[in-house]
């Protein structure tokens, strides 16, 4: 290779490293943002993930605790005062109206269940569930019962056979047992229906005098 030559190589990998430093330059700030912006990311999701599961914890051992009062009344005060948020303070609420009934405090139960009914930030899930215990609630106002009830009982409602359960049982303390039994037939006869209530409403309509049909041969 000739002296010329070897001087031309040496230019052109020259203007390439100056090219080369020139872009690190230019976008080598804008690489390092990327890469503390990631890294960074991840950090804060390890964080939150961690702050929630930290309060998740929390929340599942003042619950357990709140448990082990063998006092309803005071057990309800605990579930009550409960510093926690999100999920686990629905399920709070429902623990504490459940303590009221126990002690007999049902006003109190059907506001603490009322008011989670009526919370649009709480889980569709446990508004449903309320909902549905608060209409379970004793009352002597059974056509009042069953109006609270029909929305729940809807299909493709969650909780929808229960509500459709103790739809029947309202029909039965009103004297209206054809009605009841309607209601029993329509759970024995659904899908989704589940071996243990399927069993409870066909005992029912055998104590309430309706016939069952006979077993299919094999």
């Amino acid at each position: 290779m000739s002296n010329s030559d070897s001087f031309i190589d040496e230019v052109t990998d020259e203007v390439k490293r100056d090219k080369l430093y020139a872009q690190m330059r230019k976008y080598g700030p804008i690489a390092v943002a990327v890469v503390l912006a990631i890294v960074g990311g991840a950090a804060w999701t390890e964080y939150r993930s961690a702050q929630e599961q930290a309060r998740a914890e929390a929340a599942g051992d003042a619950i357990f605790d709140a448990l082990e009062e063998t006092d309803a009344e005071a057990r309800a005060a605990v579930f009550a005062d409960l510093p926690i948020e999100g999920d686990a303070n629905a399920i709070a609420a429902l623990m504490a109206a459940s303590s009221q009934v126990d002690a007999g405090e049902l006003d109190s139960a059907a506001s603490i269940l009322t008011a989670l009914a009526a919370d649009d930030t709480a889980p569709e899930m446990y508004r449903d569930l309320a909902a549905l215990k608060s209409a379970m609630l004793p009352n002597d106002d059974t056509a009042a019962k069953i109006a609270a009830l029909e929305p729940l009982a809807r299909p493709g409602q969650p909780y929808y056979l229960l509500a459709m359960e103790q739809i029947a049982y309202a029909n039965l303390e009103s004297g209206d047992t054809d009605a009841a039994i309607t209601v029993f037939r329509q759970i024995e006869e659904d899908a989704a229906s589940s071996r243990g209530l399927r069993e409870r409403v066909q005992n029912l309509m055998i104590a309430l005098g309706e016939p069952m049909p006979e077993p299919v041969a094999q």
